[in-house]
């Protein structure tokens, strides 16, 4: 994995969409109380999402940093769910994606993974264990007395859904990736009631969001390139 070469390989859309992504933070984060945190973890989660965009590994290492960043933020708000999600199932399961995506690239010496179908194996596991994730996580959000119960119980569904299938090297991660970005933009909408400093947080996951639709468009265009060639 070579750091220059993978943002050399940025095309000109996808540098204005991480330019454009980082802008938006960045000017969101002037709005209430400044909060190096609250600013750095969307910085680093949309740099993460536009190489996850384009199947490089690196992509996949810094969304284990963001994990870490975004766990604290979350901590800090009493998003108990949020923090456990990251920390014990998103950055887990991001080094388990990066190894998985170093063992299968399209080409070899390349950082360009190679996109897989869900075998008939992963697609009955996807919704049982998920199933059985938020359900544990329910009870243990509540005894936590986690705010926005419900919310959050949703945002490890999704959470989990769009790990596994990243995993799994599926194009359909970015979708479910996109749905947990809609449910984690409510989540923080009704933290920057109380504190302005977190409006960054939606303006994170609104280029999220954008981010990852962009992200299903190039990796169905990879998909369809790589079985071409």
């Amino acid at each position: 994995m070579n750091l220059k070469k993978s943002f050399k390989s940025l095309t000109v859309f996808e540098l204005v969409l991480w330019l454009v992504s980082c802008a938006g933070v960045l000017l969101s984060s002037l709005i209430g109380d400044f909060s190096v945190l609250s600013l750095a973890a969307p910085i680093i989660g949309v740099t993460a999402l536009i190489f996850i965009a384009k199947g490089d590994v690196l992509g996949q290492l810094l969304t284990l940093i963001f994990s870490v960043l975004y766990a604290v933020v979350s901590f800090r708000l009493r998003y108990y769910g949020e923090m456990i999600t990251y920390l014990g199932m998103t950055a887990p399961m991001a080094a388990l994606s990066a190894v998985a995506w170093l063992k299968n690239p399209f080409e070899r010496g390349k950082s360009e993974v190679r996109i897989a179908r869900l075998s008939k194996t992963e697609k009955i596991a996807a919704p049982l264990l998920a199933g059985l994730v938020t359900f544990v996580f329910y009870f243990i959000l509540k005894a936590l007395g986690n705010a926005s119960l419900a919310v959050s119980t949703v945002s490890v569904t999704t959470s989990f859904m769009a790990s596994y299938l990243t995993y799994c090297r599926s194009c359909y991660y970015a979708l479910a990736y996109a749905a947990n970005d809609i449910v984690l933009i409510v989540l923080w909408s009704v933290a920057s009631f109380s504190d302005l400093s977190y409006l960054s947080m939606v303006i994170c996951f609104l280029m999220f969001f954008i981010n990852d639709v962009y992200g299903f468009i190039n990796w169905r265009r990879l998909y369809k390139r790589q079985n071409a060639e």
